[in-house]
């Protein structure tokens, strides 16, 4: 088991630098490798994500140094919480793209970049050194860039080029925080970082370094007003590929790096940094009013969910805000809900336009549900979870948001955040009136493959039995990743005490 952090990144490493090769003998092969090496790091995945003991992480030491010294990687079980979230969503991407990308030529380049935005994601979560957190982020990032691109229609190339810019400036903002914080404390190692910022006196350059990180993963959460490469990058994006930028990238690279950051290194509270958290409540609540209403007005498919995705993540930074335990429960449940729901309703654009050829929903008469039961299906159970609508999984992470936000005081991002819920089911169904129901269909649309359509069924199948199993998955992956944050610095004194002896 305490080689498992390694195999996360060393199957999927190995996979995009063997698939290539196999690509050139025969295409299915290299498809079968991509498969066989997701599928291995699902189910390592799911092992840690429910046998890991709380309070017990495993500490990978590189070359046998031991923390701060050596390079670790850390899996609490936050990190396993996220690890699990990812790997389901990119394992049944990749299914739906085993056909979907019979649309496009170079699928081996397309599979190799697919596995490398996968170790980013991965390294980003484990790494226990916030220079290498860096370095998986760049690692992720830039392999997005190509695949934002992937199409190289001369709007695709746009989305890219200005996602790339944008997503560099943040990488900047990171880099130049990481070097001010080597300045200040010597050392890259979290945990160290944290005990070096307990002795430390909040200087205007404290404030400065905190600043930065927030702006650079706020840029990586689409957060309003860093939202605007978002929208252009998920309409130009491979369907499976919008799945994951919207799923689970900018969770991970956004919300999960800046989660980790403020709560575990800083040490973040409620009492001793109230400014941090009215700023993630400001940031919460701006995107999601803003991006809800921009979302109304929206008539391309994929780009009205992307509008959707940003309000989303304003639901998950408005909890980080409220800060207590029913909030941060109800951030990690809407990561896994939304990381889900609003993957699967990207895997649906794709069903639509792999068949019609077509993402302006104005263009559409409706009926198409009737001829694509099962995209249909999938799209209306998957909006309803990520509407918040019962018994599906999002209404249980809604919930504990808003319950979080009523009992630390602040009713008034409680009512928005329920009002909001409404408007979210309003700008979904947008799409369900204008692509799926009605009575005139189009001539000679049939459903999607198989292998799509399986891909598809399954996320609405974890929707419901999350729903369904809400009170099991609390206790027994939600609360322990939710303590983790609770807990603050104490994640520094585990990961001496368990990687100092080397």
């Amino acid at each position: 088991m305490e080689t498992f952090p390694v195999l996360l990144i060393a199957i999927p490493l190995g996979g995009a630098f063997l698939i290539p090769i196999l690509y050139k003998a025969w295409r299915r092969l290299a498809e079968i490798v991509a498969g066989l090496c997701l599928a291995a790091v699902l189910a390592l995945s799911i092992y840690l994500a429910f046998f890991l003991v709380p309070g017990k992480p495993l500490v990978y030491l590189f070359g046998n140094w031991p923390v701060p010294l050596g390079i670790a990687f850390t899996v609490d079980r936050l990190s396993s919480f996220m690890l699990l979230v990812v790997s389901i969503l990119v394992f049944f991407s990749y299914i739906f793209a085993i056909r979907y990308m019979d649309h496009f030529t170079g699928s081996g380049k397309f599979y190799t970049l697919y596995l490398l935005m996968l170790v980013g994601m991965n390294g980003v979560v484990m790494t226990g050194d916030l220079f290498n957190m860096f370095v998986f982020i760049e690692i992720a990032s830039i392999s997005s860039y190509a695949l934002v691109a992937f199409g190289t229609e001369a709007d695709e190339l746009e989305a890219g080029f200005k996602y790339m810019v944008m997503g560099e400036i943040a990488s900047l903002m990171i880099l130049l925080a990481i070097a001010l914080i080597y300045a200040a404390t010597s050392t890259l190692n979290l945990a160290d970082i944290s005990r070096a910022f307990a002795a430390m006196d909040k200087t205007p350059g404290f404030w400065f370094v905190l600043i930065l990180l927030m702006s650079g993963f706020s840029i990586k959460a689409a957060l309003v007003p860093f939202h605007s490469w978002l929208p252009d990058a998920h309409p130009s994006a491979p369907a499976p590929i919008s799945a994951l930028l919207s799923g689970v990238f900018i969770k991970v690279l956004g919300v999960y790096a800046m989660a980790r950051i403020l709560f575990n290194v800083y040490g973040v509270s409620r009492a001793s940094y109230p400014e941090v958290f009215n700023a993630l409540l400001i940031l919460g609540l701006a995107s999601i009013i803003i991006a809800s209403l921009l979302a109304l007005y929206q008539k391309d498919y994929k780009r009205l969910l992307a509008y959707s995705s940003i309000s989303q993540i304003g639901y998950i930074v408005l909890a980080l805000g409220i800060g207590n335990e029913l909030a941060l429960i109800g951030a990690l449940a809407h990561i896994l809900s939304h990381s889900l729901g609003k993957g699967l309703l990207f895997l649906t654009s794709g069903s639509v336009v792999y068949r019609v050829g077509e993402r302006d929903i104005t263009k559409f008469t409706g009926g198409l549900g009737k001829q694509m039961p099962w995209t249909s299906l999938s799209y209306n159970l998957g909006a309803l979870s990520v509407a918040g609508m019962p018994p599906f999984l999002g209404f249980f992470s809604k919930l504990f948001i808003i319950l979080g936000a009523v009992k630390a005081g602040f009713i008034v991002p409680a009512v928005v955040a329920g009002l909001f819920a409404v408007v979210t089911l309003g700008y979904l169904l947008k799409i369900t009136n204008k692509v799926f129901w009605g009575k005139e269909g189009i001539k000679g649309i049939k459903e999607s493959p198989f292998v799509m359509v399986f891909a598809m069924v399954c996320l609405v199948v974890l929707l419901v039995l999350g729903g369904a199993f809400f009170f099991w998955l609390k206790p027994h992956l939600l609360q322990p990743a939710a303590d983790v944050l609770l807990k603050g610095t104490e994640y520094a004194e585990i990961v001496f005490r368990i990687g100092a002896g080397g």
